[in-house]
């Protein structure tokens, strides 16, 4: 029955971020931790603004399968790494926004490993956050198709930082987590957000400057 709940819930929060254009295509892949500490995913290719609970399978914590006959994302590690280094962490959600794909490959050819985010008000939205007045560095680490490389590259960053509320993969999207499905998707929701204004706030500067 928990499998069952979580399925439901995985599924109308996939909808609900495809249905913002920030899953096009079969793009993106949502995850959450089960009690047995296995983890609920989404099925590989498949459309995320179409999502049903038979489109969520089992891994284990190293990501193998645990449903027959499904295959899970090739990105599978990048969720159960997760799991693994940060107890508190209950839903992975990630996205491919068009804005979260161009910033971060701006940001990183500029040389910028970072997107920070300060005096936004919507950073109260994010775990542990209760003011404006803070400065949120999300890391952007450089694409790769070696996942073993690029979960470690992930949570080195991570580490090396305090309180992580997402991360981004340069020219990919956007990872976010919160302690249940309803709390990452509202993580989810807000970082895109403010995505979006950093960019605005570029754009303008750059026409008005």
């Amino acid at each position: 029955m928990e499998f069952d709940a979580i399925a439901r819930s995985l599924a109308e929060a996939g909808r609900f971020l495809a249905g913002q254009g920030w899953a096009p295509a079969t793009s993106g892949n949502y995850s959450a931790r089960l009690a047995d500490e296995s983890v609920a995913i989404t099925v590989s290719g498949r459309d995320k603004g179409q999502l049903t609970p038979d489109d969520i399978m089992a891994v284990d914590l190293q990501g193998q399968p645990l449903s027959p006959g499904k295959r899970s994302s090739a990105e599978t590690l990048l969720h159960t790494s997760l799991y693994q280094a940060y107890p508190d962490v209950g839903a992975v959600l990630h996205t491919h926004s068009v804005n979260c794909v161009s910033l971060s490959r701006w940001l990183l050819g500029r040389g910028q490993d970072s997107l920070v985010l300060t005096n936004y008000e919507l950073l109260k939205a994010l775990p542990g956050i209760t003011t404006h007045a803070i400065e949120v560095a999300v890391p952007i680490v450089a694409n790769s198709q070696n996942m073993v490389a690029l979960s470690e590259t992930v949570l080195a960053r991570l580490k090396a930082g305090s309180a992580p509320v997402g991360y981004i993969i340069a020219g990919h999207g956007l990872y976010s987590w919160g302690s249940t499905v309803p709390q990452a998707r509202m993580a989810t929701e807000a970082l895109e957000v403010l995505v979006s204004c950093t960019l605005q706030d570029i754009l303008l500067s750059q026409k008005l400057g």
